[in-house]
């Protein structure tokens, strides 16, 4: 139960790499601080905030995500069960079992804080988007899927489900492994795909990124000065004021 309970407050590795955020910004989006004391040095820091947070399709740092946890909304509690090792990524192939029909398809969106994936044109459920009274637009939404009883992958060597096992390679690479067959599994490129680009070879940097040459060049010079006194001798402040003696007794 805490372990569960612990989970249900972290946001899946898998999501943060496709929404390609700092962790500073994604936990200042969702943090819901209803209280906190003053900062200064004669308070404790010390604040009451919301620590369990119901995840969905919506992601942690989207408006539906806030009203989802809205403070006046409370949530039954789910069991997530916890995996050690992540298996699904984007663009792999799996097979999903319905009305005794095997069914292969692709993984589009991953959802790692409730165990779900979201497979393309499986498990739809149609939806109705109302223009005004007498026009209406109906579109097939893609519902979640249980990566651990709903869905298998798909070995490359025959097409069929199968389970995984991660195994190393003589290289020391990671690599998922067929345990029917041993065939090598691997991860399809698409799962290096963000919200900014495909893949990192091809981006093009826009006019606030900074670039790779700013960041290697090394600006700091190491000096016996304080802080106050750099700043001082670069603005060309001179302290030419004489203290007050003061006495302790």
């Amino acid at each position: 139960m805490r372990l569960t309970s612990s989970l249900l407050k972290r946001i899946g590795e898998w999501s943060k790499k496709f929404a390609n955020l700092p962790d500073r910004y994604i936990e200042r989006a969702m943090a819901q601080v209803y209280w906190k004391t003053p900062n200064k040095p004669n308070y404790l820091p010390r604040k009451i905030e919301r620590k369990r947070f119901h995840f969905s399709i919506h992601r942690p740092w989207t408006h539906q995500f806030h009203r989802d946890n809205a403070p006046s909304k409370l949530h039954k509690f789910i069991h997530v069960e916890p995996i050690k090792d992540w298996s699904f990524f984007r663009g792999d192939r799996v097979r999903y079992f319905i009305d005794r029909l095997f069914i292969k398809r692709i993984v589009k969106d991953i959802y790692q804080e409730r165990n779900w994936i979201i497979v393309e044109g499986l498990n739809t459920k149609l939806e109705c988007n109302k223009i005004n009274k007498k026009y209406s637009v109906y579109m097939q939404q893609e519902q979640p899927l249980l990566v651990t009883s709903q869905v298998q992958l798909v070995d490359p060597s025959d097409m069929q489900a199968t389970p995984i096992e991660w195994r190393f390679t003589e290289n020391g690479q990671r690599v998922r492994v067929s345990v029917r067959s041993g065939r090598i599994i691997p991860i399809p490129v698409s799962s290096k795909e963000t919200i900014d680009y495909k893949i990192p070879e091809l981006y093009r940097e826009q006019v606030k990124d900074t670039t790779k040459a700013d960041v290697e060049k090394i600006t700091f010079e190491p000096a016996l000065k304080t802080f106050e006194m750099d700043i001082m001798e670069k603005m060309g402040i001179k302290e030419d004021r004489v203290p007050k003696k003061f006495y302790w007794y």
